[in-house]
């Protein structure tokens, strides 16, 4: 049974890694130790974060890591050029999560730090499309809304209005760049 976290998408999120992720696998998680990290050690993972490097810039520094898993929760809408990093990555299979863009709400940017934005809001299509580029085979997708308790339109339209994305994929074999 699993355990009920405080937001949706670390329910949801946990769900796929218990899905596709083994107990055995080394996981090299993009991004710095953060709280799904807790989740994932919590439930019998070996992680790995990633220092706070500028990833746009150090990705090919990934290939060192000795991973057998790569996950990326919330990361590359970050990334001005995400396309190099998927390219780079050092294990064979990929579990990532991305905010959908939404018809109604401008693009998440964090007027008080620079560094917190979005550079990109994917549609689903989109981001499907930049992982078959960088040499990856989706093997199965999800989405899942993120009600809020406010009241509004926005609020409403989120009840029923899928704003995450995942994405499981394995390294395309036969893709040649």
């Amino acid at each position: 049974m699993y355990k009920v976290y405080p937001e949706k998408r670390y329910n949801e999120t946990l769900k796929l890694v218990d899905q596709f992720i083994s107990k055995d696998d080394k996981i090299l998680d993009l991004g710095v130790r953060n709280p799904f990290t807790e989740v994932m050690i919590e439930n019998g993972y070996h992680v790995k974060n990633t220092n706070g490097e500028d990833l746009d810039y150090y990705a090919a520094h990934l290939q060192k890591i000795d991973a057998t898993f790569v996950t990326g929760f919330e990361i590359l809408e970050h990334l001005v050029n995400p396309m190099t990093l998927l390219m780079n990555l050092p294990a064979d299979k990929l579990l990532v999560t991305v905010p959908l863009k939404l018809w109604f709400s401008a693009a998440y940017r964090n007027k008080k730090d620079p560094r917190d934005v979005h550079y990109h809001e994917f549609e689903d299509w989109q981001f499907d499309m930049l992982l078959e580029k960088a040499g990856w085979k989706i093997i199965h997708r999800h989405q899942w809304t993120h009600p809020t308790k406010k009241i509004g339109i926005r609020p409403l339209l989120r009840q029923f209005t899928p704003r995450y994305y995942a994405v499981y994929a394995e390294r395309d074999t036969t893709f040649t760049y």
